[in-house]
């Protein structure tokens, strides 16, 4: 029998419609940490490099370990007993077309920073990486390609796939609020209303704004390199800002417009311009070799799985301060889960009425495939410029990462065209960030509430660029990369209580549902 639990998403606050625990502790902590930023000032660069670099080199084998459990929990849900259950119960239909459902899972999930990395990540592998010795160019574009694949892979998926698929299931079929302190009830009971499921969903509203952030500075800077490009604009700080006001400016249109005709609208016009970005290059660039590296990347990819997912750098660590994977491996495996909350909340409001095994198909293969493609097409073309002898690349993510991807559309015919559609793509990206994450966030601040006021929403995307403008001030990318790491570390370990919370109530389920032949 379906149990029915209180909810808790008609609660106000001074006349707004929040959880006031939540929405202020939340607020101050944000604050408090950006105005520290901003008042330091330049200083803190130096302060945010010592912080990565200490809670990375004594926490990095945790996140590894971390992503690995939970892609192996993602799998035994899928194709276990529990695959046929249907999110919503027996009768209930998916919302949305496949189409529409993947086009938005691919937008919110990595949109910016796969516009950001597919040129500079495998040339950065390229010329160094622990693994090779980069005087063989043939082994070390091999391994670069291997590392990105690893970082974009099912990995950073399968940790989407289950905060989703708990935050889909916990709504839908147990009928609580959609908060990430929903998915701990069997646990906690009717402790989650009170002041631990207000921790458990502060954790989340921060680890969430700062992992927007980190993708809102990525792609703020890329937009900045390309208008300076395109039309000469100053390349600095301040331009950075201003973009921010417009783009965010720009979101608060789209969330008026709502889920379906802003975000939903806006996440296929993404799929379509990245769709003729991507053709362009594979039909102008080197077509067989993009083609067959992509065969082979996966090919790779999939040989060197384990050794590559549970390596720890540890040997080779031990004499050496500098640990490669701090600013790599350890970086992303903490961006995924500080994104986690945004991406799941976001993924289960559009996944009523798929079955467990169709979520966690789709959400894990389907992304992945998608990203391995444009992987191989932006950053094989790139490897392939270098090991023709052309180096313009490599000096432009030594110079500025932020460029890679239009002095790569410089090497062919049309450039200042494909350059123009990639500065739109990486807008629009930054749109459907901003705009489905403020949606999140307000659902996470005000109770799991969906009838929240727009300027709600309005008033948090105007948080996250004011948050991601503070943190490029403040320190640039070491910025960026700390808050993705800082705030990941305390929801990684809410998501291994997560996970035996979420087993616990899907067993119940299922006995009450199929085992009894209901």
């Amino acid at each position: 029998m379906e149990q029915k639990y209180k909810r808790s998403d008609k609660r106000t606050f001074l006349g707004i419609k929040a959880n006031g625990p939540v929405f202020i502790t939340s607020l101050l902590v944000i604050s408090v940490l950006v105005v520290t930023t901003l008042i330091v000032g330049k200083p803190m660069e130096k302060y945010f490099s010592q912080i990565q670099s200490t809670v990375s080199n004594n926490t990095g084998w945790f996140f590894i370990l971390m992503v690995n459990v939970m892609l192996l929990f993602a799998l035994f849900l899928g194709f276990s007993k529990f695959g046929k259950i249907r999110l919503g119960g027996k009768d209930a239909r998916p919302e949305f077309s496949k189409k529409g459902w993947f086009a938005m899972l691919f937008s919110a999930g990595m949109g910016i920073g796969l516009l950001f990395w597919s040129v500079a990540e495998p040339i950065f592998h390229y010329n160094s990486n622990p693994l090779t010795d980069n005087t063989d160019k043939i082994e070390a574009a091999k391994s670069a390609m291997g590392i990105t694949f690893l970082h974009w892979g099912v990995h950073a998926w399968a940790v989407y796939a289950i905060v989703g698929l708990a935050l889909a299931f916990f709504t839908f079929n147990r009928k609580l609020p959609l908060t990430i302190r929903s998915i701990f009830h069997p646990l906690l009971g009717d402790k989650i209303y009170g002041p631990i499921g207000d921790a458990i969903d502060i954790i989340s509203v921060i680890a969430t704004i700062f992992g927007l952030a980190t993708s809102l500075g990525f792609g703020v800077q890329q937009v900045n390199a390309g208008l300076s490009y395109l039309f000469n604009f100053e390349l600095n700080t301040t331009v950075q800002i201003v973009l921010i006001i417009a783009i965010t400016g720009m979101a608060t249109l789209s969330l008026i417009l709502g889920l379906d005709k802003g975000i939903r609208r806006l996440s296929e016009w993404n799929m379509r311009f990245a769709l003729i970005l991507l053709i362009f290059v594979i039909v102008v660039g080197p077509t067989v070799f993009i083609a067959k590296s992509f065969v082979q990347n996966l090919g790779h990819y999939l040989n060197e799985f384990f050794e590559l997912s549970f390596w720890t750098e540890s040997y080779k660590g031990v004499n050496e301060a500098k640990h490669w994977q701090n600013s790599w491996t350890v970086f992303y495996w903490a961006w995924w889960i500080s994104w986690s909350p945004f991406v799941g909340i976001f993924i289960a409001r559009i996944s009523k009425g798929r079955t467990v095994k169709e979520f966690i198909l789709g959400v894990l293969l389907v992304p992945t495939l998608l990203t391995f493609v444009w992987m191989s097409v932006f950053g094989g073309s790139a490897l392939y410029q270098e090991l023709i002898g052309n180096t313009v690349i490599t000096e432009a993510v030594n110079e500025n990462v932020a460029t890679a991807i239009y002095k790569l559309l410089e090497q062919y015919p049309f450039a200042f065209l494909s350059s123009l559609i990639a500065v739109i793509l990486v807008a629009s990206f930054f749109i459907t960030s901003s705009d489905s994450g403020s949606m999140v966030v307000d659902t996470l601040t005000s109770g799991g509430r969906h009838d929240a006021p727009v300027g709600q929403k309005v008033f948090w995307a105007s948080m996250e660029g004011l948050v991601a403008g503070i943190l490029l001030v403040g320190g640039g990318l070491t910025a960026l990369q700390t808050a993705s790491i800082l705030t990941g570390l305390p929801f990684a370990l809410l998501l291994i209580v997560l996970c035996f919370s979420f087993y616990k109530s899907l067993s119940a389920y299922y006995d009450d549902n199929f085992k009894k032949g209901r």
